[in-house]
């Protein structure tokens, strides 16, 4: 199941900050289109800190209906207590998903007890299997490679988002995990990611490039070595000018400006700021990707 380019989607909003589900439609007609394995709903990039229960349920719902199993369904279920996780994982899971994606606790900072604790319940708590996401630029704690080897064998444990951009890292994981697919959670090392054993990328990029990073994940797991640089290298800006402001600030104006959702973001987060337009502009650009007014 964990195997090729996932989207961490964006959740697309109104002006007013309310979800819009015409919207939404159309970006899971264009991953559908486009080669993406799987879409995961309401990750952080799809602002999970500001979407409530009851959006999550509707967004999943949705998405069900249209994917018809044509593409994996994940869901973020990861919140800063073990509790509330724990809630989280056994509502969402219940909803028909094929997996979760859980984030390591914010601002906490547990130790790596604490972690391979809090995951242990998670698991225990879901009807599907679980992916562990450890991204500690934004966290502020970091899920060792043991801890990862110790969580391999919980039950429904299967596999791990790794967010940290260092190869070194992959390979550690890859060695001391065997048991689970780790998946990269940098789109600028990806590529070099899956070449050295990696399954997969769980992507910010594929957002406003899906096909471009579903045909260049396929390369590299065919180990097709300069098809898949010369295609990452259309996407090089974008996976650096995404991340010009906070994710999903810079991916969610880019895809207003392909006409594909409107400008509607929730604080804390704000709209992106114009001194970085245009540097987002001529990322797209650098990709081939058109833009226009918006919608």
């Amino acid at each position: 199941m964990f195997s090729g380019s996932f989207v961490a989607i964006v959740t697309p909003m109104r002006p007013d900050g309310s979800i819009d589900y015409d919207a939404w439609s159309r970006l899971i007609d264009l991953h559908l289109a486009s080669g993406t394995r799987g879409i995961i709903v309401a990750g952080t990039t799809g602002e999970s800190p500001s979407v409530d229960d009851g959006e999550v349920a509707e967004l999943v719902s949705r998405a069900k209906r249209q994917i018809g199993g044509r593409m994996v369904l994940m869901a973020g279920a990861g919140q800063n207590s073990t509790a509330a996780t724990v809630a989280r994982a056994r509502a969402v899971s219940a909803l028909g998903v094929d997996a979760l994606l859980v984030v390591t606790p914010a601002y906490n900072k547990p130790t790596q007890a604490g972690l391979y604790l809090h995951y242990a319940a998670v698991a225990a708590a879901s009807a599907v299997p679980v992916m562990l996401y450890n991204v500690p630029g934004r966290t502020a704690v970091d899920l060792s490679p043991d801890t990862v080897a110790r969580l391999a064998t919980v039950p429904r444990i299967a596999a791990i988002k790794e967010a940290v951009a260092d190869l070194a890292r992959i390979r550690e994981l890859l060695a001391k995990a065997p048991g689970i697919d780790v998946l990269s959670g940098d789109d600028a090392t990806a590529r070099d990611a899956v070449l050295a054993g990696a399954k997969g990328v769980v992507s910010v990029t594929a957002n406003v490039a899906p096909r471009a990073m579903a045909e260049m994940i396929t390369a590299a797991l065919a180990g097709d070595v300069t098809r898949a640089a010369a295609i990452d290298a259309t996407l090089a800006a974008l996976h650096k000018d995404l991340f010009v402001e906070s994710n999903p600030i810079p991916v969610k104006w880019a895809l207003a400006r392909m006409g594909l959702i409107g400008d509607g973001i929730r604080l804390p987060l704000t709209p992106l700021s114009s001194a970085c337009h245009a540097r987002v502009q001529a990322a797209l650009a650098q990709a081939g990707i058109a833009v226009g007014a918006g919608v």
